[in-house]
C-alpha cells in the first residue's frame, strides 16, 4: 500500500517518535560502601545517568552483640542524604533500594530501615545472599554478554557470592559470610599486615570455600570474571606495576601484590599506584580471600567486569511484573517441588481476588498487594507436603525460610504471613512482629484470603458464585445471596468467632 492510500502512514518527512526510556534507579546499601545508579531502560539496555559511590563502612558499626553503632547509621543516612536529590521525579515502581549482608546480621537493622525509609521516602528490601548472587550475576553477565559458562565471584565488605552461568541463567548460586571488611576486624584488627595474619586470613576463607569447592568445580568453567571494588582495585594495582593487562588479574601478579603488602607492614602505610586511600585500610583482607578464592578454584587468571548487584537490580526492576519477572519461575516451581493442587489454588486464588475486587478502593489496595493476595492463594496448601497438621505452620515456614530467587526478605515474610494466616486462629504474636507500617494491608489481604479458603472448603470443580463484600473501615460484612449450605455457614460462624477474638470485626448476613 502506497503513504497516500495508507490512512496510517505519518505525513510526508515526519519522523516516528520512539518511546520514551524508562528511567529506572537503584540504590545497593553494601556493607562496605552504598551505591546509586540511575539509568535509562529501553530496547533491553541501560544507558547510565547518574552514579554515585561512597564508603560507608556499615559493617564496620557491627558490635559483638551483632548491634548497629550509632555512628554507622548516621555515615549511612549522611550518604542516603546526598543520594535523594538524584531519586526526584523517578517513579515509585522505578526505584528499588536493597541492603546486603550487614542489614541481614544487624538485629536492629529494622531501626535503620525505619530511619532511611522515612529519609528516602520509598521502601527498603533485604535481600537473601543467594537472590544477592542472582541479582550479581544478571548484571555481570549483561555486561559481559558472551557466550560460554562463567564463574562469577563478587568481594563485597561482609560477604562474597560466587554464581556459575551460561548467557542470563544462573546454574549455582551461593553467598559465603567473608568480606573485606569483616575479615579486615577479624584478622588485622591491631594493623599490622604479616604473613601469619595474611595466612591466617586465607585459611579461613580456605575453610569457607570448602562447602562450595566441588559442586562448582564439578560444573566448572571458561571464563572466571570478578567484579565490585575489592576485584577492580585488585586489577588496577596489578596493571599499575606492569604486571599484567589491564583488567586482568593472574595468579603471578596476585603473589606479587600480596607479597608487597606484607611489606607495607602496617595498614595505615599502604600506598599504591592505582589503589583509593579509603580502600587501603580493608585491602589486604580483600586480597587474602581473592588468594584463596584462587587457590581452591586453581586459577590462572580473572578478568574484572564492571556489571554488579546495582545494574542487576536495574535489570531485574524491568523485568519485574511482566511474563519475564524471575519471581514467576520460583513460583512455578514452588508449586511442582509441594505438590499444590493446582485447581484448587486457582480456585481460590480467583476467589481472593474477587473478594479484594470489591473492597479494593475502600481499602486502598494496589496492584501489587494483588499479586501478593494471589500469589499466596496458591501456595496456601504447600505444607500439606510435609503434614496436615498445622500445615499452614509448615508452609509459612518454608516461604519465610528458603531462598526464593527474586524475592526480597520482606516479600518472602508477606508471603510467609499471609499462609500462616489464612486458617485457623488469626495469628496475633506474628502479626504484631510486623514491623508497624505493614501491619494493616498485610492483615487486609489476610481476611480476605482467609474467606476464600473457606468459601472453596468443598474443593469444587470451578470457583463458587462470589458473596457481595462491603467494607467501613476496618469493619468487613459479607452477605450470601442465595441459601448456603450448612457446612459453609457452619465455618464462616467459626471464623466469625475467630476474627472478633482478634478483635477483627465481620459479619455475615444470610439469605
Amino acid at each position: 500500500m502506497t503513504a497516500s492510500t495508507d490512512r496510517h502512514a505519518p505525513p510526508p518527512g515526519s519522523v516516528d517518535q520512539a518511546p520514551a526510556p524508562r528511567r529506572l534507579a537503584a540504590i545497593d546499601l553494601g556493607s562496605n560502601s552504598f551505591h546509586l545508579l540511575v539509568a535509562n531502560y529501553q530496547d533491553d539496555r541501560l544507558q547510565v545517568v547518574a552514579r554515585q559511590g561512597d564508603k560507608v563502612q556499615l559493617a564496620a558499626g557491627l558490635d559483638e552483640d551483632g548491634l548497629l553503632d550509632e555512628a554507622a547509621m548516621t555515615r549511612a543516612l549522611d550518604c542516603l542524604a546526598r543520594f535523594a536529590p538524584f531519586l526526584e521525579g523517578i517513579a515509585p515502581r522505578d526505584l528499588r533500594v536493597v541492603g546486603t549482608n550487614a542489614l541481614r546480621d544487624a538485629d536492629n537493622s529494622q531501626d535503620f530501615i525505619d530511619r532511611a525509609e522515612a529519609l528516602l521516602g520509598t521502601r527498603i528490601e533485604i535481600i537473601a545472599g543467594r537472590e544477592e548472587a542472582r541479582l550479581i550475576y544478571l548484571g555481570a553477565a549483561h555486561a559481559v554478554a558472551e557466550e560460554g559458562r562463567r564463574l562469577i565471584v563478587d568481594i563485597g565488605g561482609g560477604s562474597t557470592e560466587f554464581i556459575v552461568g551460561e548467557r542470563f541463567e544462573p546454574l549455582a548460586l551461593e553467598s559465603l559470610r567473608m568480606g573485606c571488611v569483616t575479615f579486615t576486624r577479624r584478622f588485622f584488627d591491631t594493623g599490622e599486615i604479616t604473613e601469619k595474619r595474611m595466612r591466617r586470613a586465607e585459611l579461613a576463607a580456605l575453610s569457607e570455600l570448602a562447602n562450595i569447592q566441588r559442586p562448582f568445580q564439578t560444573l566448572g568453567w571458561s571464563d572466571p570474571v570478578g567484579s565490585s571494588g575489592t576485584i577492580k582495585a585488585v586489577a588496577a594495582v596489578i596493571a599499575a606495576a606492569g604486571k599484567g593487562p589491564a583488567g586482568v588479574i593472574t595468579r603471578k601478579g596476585l603473589h606479587d601484590l600480596r607479597k608487597r603488602l606484607i611489606k607495607c607492614k602496617r595498614l595505615d602505610k599502604i600506598a599504591m599506584e592505582g589503589l583509593k586511600t579509603d580502600r587501603a585500610p580493608i585491602f589486604p583482607a580483600g586480597v587474602a580471600i581473592l588468594g584463596a578464592i584462587f587457590e581452591a578454584f586453581e586459577l590462572e587468571a580473572m578478568r574484572y567486569s564492571d556489571g554488579a548487584l546495582r545494574e542487576g537490580v536495574l535489570y531485574d526492576m524491568a523485568g519485574r511484573n511482566s511474563p519475564e519477572d524471575s519471581r514467576l519461575k520460583t513460583l512455578a516451581s514452588l508449586e511442582r517441588t509441594y505438590g499444590v493442587d493446582a485447581r484448587q489454588a486457582d480456585n481460590v486464588a480467583a476467589t481472593a481476588l474477587g473478594l479484594l475486587a470489591q473492597v479494593r478502593d475502600a481499602w486502598s489496595l494496589d496492584d501489587d498487594q494483588a499479586r501478593f493476595l494471589e500469589w499466596a492463594s496458591r501456595l496456601h496448601e504447600m505444607g500439606l507436603a510435609i503434614s496436615h497438621s498445622q500445615f499452614h505452620r509448615h508452609g509459612a515456614y518454608l516461604l519465610e525460610h528458603s531462598d526464593l530467587a527474586g524475592f526480597s526478605r520482606p516479600e518472602q515474610r508477606l508471603l510467609a504471613f499471609l499462609v500462616r494466616a489464612h486458617r485457623r486462629k488469626f495469628p496475633i504474636k506474628e502479626w504484631q512482629a510486623l514491623p508497624a507500617a505493614e501491619r494493616g494491608s498485610h492483615a487486609r489481604l489476610a481476611r480476605l484470603l482467609r474467606l476464600a479458603v473457606i468459601l472453596n472448603h468443598s474443593r469444587p470443580e470451578q470457583p463458587p458464585a462470589l458473596p457481595e463484600l462491603s467494607v467501613k473501615g476496618e469493619a468487613l460484612r459479607l452477605r450470601l445471596a442465595e441459601e448456603a449450605p450448612s457446612l459453609l455457614l457452619t465455618d464462616l460462624e467459626q471464623e466469625v468467632a475467630y476474627q472478633q477474638a482478634a478483635d477483627l470485626d465481620l459479619s455475615l448476613i444470610t439469605a
